[in-house]
């Protein structure tokens, strides 16, 4: 049992993480200066957007490649911290 305590508290802590991340991206169009820092974000080459009368569809297919390559290198960085 002990060894999924541990995992329960990863989760809550990511979890956690992640929340305050999407509260500062919500909150960050508000400020001046940090809202055109993210202004990237959605609006790559490659990103596809089709609008119609009664139908929109996003598909972020750059943005995700690049959130991918980011996680993958903060991943990285952390095990190989906490390898040593």
């Amino acid at each position: 049992m002990a060894a999924w305590s541990g995992i329960g508290r990863l989760l809550i802590i990511t979890g956690l993480s992640v929340a305050a991340i999407g509260v500062l991206l919500a909150l960050a169009e508000k400020w001046p200066g940090v809202g055109a820092a993210f202004g990237w974000i959605g609006k790559l080459p490659g990103d596809l957007s089709i609008t119609r009368e009664r139908f929109s569809l996003y598909v972020p297919i750059a943005t995700s490649l690049v959130f991918s390559i980011l996680l993958s290198l903060v991943f990285y960085i952390l095990s190989w911290l906490f390898r040593r």
